[in-house]
């Protein structure tokens, strides 16, 4: 870890994976927390990546979290533990343990910046519309105004991972084989999650956040066609898109880096 210190949050929901890393020096500015997308982690979207590096050498105290069943976190068997809402309700909680203060002018560093990335930004954009007492601004990869997830064929995958059949839809194939690839995700675990994300859908209009956004994707990403449509919902949202990157790709890019560096500055 070098001159990064970086050290496990307990909270009070003990099966999720927090960690803080501490910036080289005392930050003044405001702690980063970092959402991740589906079937990836912490480690592998945000460190691996570069981005924990890059904000810490940027000054800012960063707090990452494995979401239930994914990478060093624990998978429940409820289905409750899965869904949005608890998630949120757990990211407030965690935040509230890492001693994050409501905003307040008078307090320099006092609330928290957020950057998400695919299911992460779906997390973000509705934790900012529902928490907007603690969000400064948001930086929001890959987003969309749909969910992939939604519409994720449950019924196919079971049948491929039960006796092989092969699953006819092609984003449901892509989003099962991308959870397979990664030896610490517990598949089933995400398939629980799928069922519960199913059962609350995305619907941006409903939740608006009002903070300043920043929405950033590749403009090969076919996910994030509809990342126009949040920012006109928003009306307080830049644009970013990353040539060439699609939505696999883009979270890697240095632009992507530096002009979310840059954005969470102001």
């Amino acid at each position: 870890m070098g001159r990064h210190s970086d050290h496990l949050v307990e909270g009070t929901n003990p099966g999720l994976s927090v960690v803080v890393h501490e910036a080289p020096s005392t930050p003044a500015s405001r702690p980063v927390l970092l959402l991740h997308g589906f079937a990836s982690s912490a480690r592998l979207n945000w460190e691996d990546s570069g981005w924990v590096r890059a904000l810490t050498d940027a000054g800012r105290r960063v707090i990452t979290v494995d979401l239930p069943g994914h990478g060093s976190s624990t998978a429940p068997e409820d289905m409750d533990s899965y869904s949005p809402s608890r998630i949120r309700a757990d990211l407030l909680q965690i935040l509230l343990d890492a001693h994050v203060q409501p905003l307040d002018s008078n307090r320099p560093g006092s609330g928290v910046d957020i950057i998400g990335y695919s299911l992460g930004s779906r997390l973000a954009w509705e934790f900012g519309a529902t928490q907007p007492e603690l969000v400064h601004r948001m930086v929001l990869g890959g987003p969309g105004s749909g969910d992939p997830l939604a519409a994720f064929d449950l019924a196919a995958a079971q049948r491929f991972l039960t006796d092989g059949t092969p699953i006819q839809d092609e984003s449901t194939d892509g989003l099962l084989r991308m959870a397979r690839l990664v030896p610490t995700n517990d598949v089933f675990a995400l398939l629980t999650m799928v069922e519960a994300i199913k059962r609350e859908p995305f619907v941006p209009a409903d939740a608006v956040p009002h903070m300043p956004l920043l929405l950033v994707a590749g403009d090969q990403d076919e996910r994030a066609s509809t990342l126009p449509e949040l920012a006109e919902l928003s009306g307080q949202a830049e644009i970013l898109w990353l040539p060439g990157r699609t939505h696999t790709n883009a979270v890697t890019a240095r632009a992507f880096k530096s002009a979310a560096i840059d954005f969470l500055k102001a």
